[in-house]
């Protein structure tokens, strides 16, 4: 008897070939995720320390200028870079006892993840609420 024998010799190679992108795709998307997951957490932190510099000041314009200066201070040193930065202050309470509300939002660029299928711009959004001294000289 004579017959033709199958091998399975290349297919190896060529499975190999077609989930190496795959492969590579996945491990880009992952590392994408973690740092917009990263971002986000800084934003935490800046717009935490926004609030807190704000509810420092004696009144309401030094407080939007504080927390402004000091979201931005914080992004810069973490080196996020926000393509549009908005700070907003919530400064209807602002009265000895009450508490102060700090909002942000960043638009940063993920075109350096373009292969991780990501957008090409995220806005990434943070609150911070924090509790005014009661015998501090604030809201003038």
């Amino acid at each position: 008897m004579t017959g033709t024998r199958r091998t399975d010799a290349g297919t190896t190679t060529i499975e190999l070939v077609i989930l190496a992108p795959v492969i590579l795709a996945l491990l880009c998307f992952v590392v994408g995720l973690g740092r917009i997951a990263d971002t986000r957490g800084q934003l935490t932190g800046a717009v935490r320390d926004a609030a807190r510099a704000a509810s420092l000041q004696p009144t309401r314009a030094a407080a939007q200028t504080a927390a402004a200066r000091t979201a931005a201070a914080d992004l810069a040193g973490a080196g996020i870079d926000c393509e549009g930065l908005a700070v907003s202050v919530a400064t209807a309470a602002l009265t000895p006892g009450g508490s102060l509300s700090v909002q942000l939002a960043c638009t940063t660029d993920l075109s350096g993840l373009v292969l991780a299928g990501l957008p090409g711009y995220a806005t990434l959004h943070a609150s911070a609420v924090v509790p005014l001294d009661r015998y501090a000289p604030v809201g003038t």
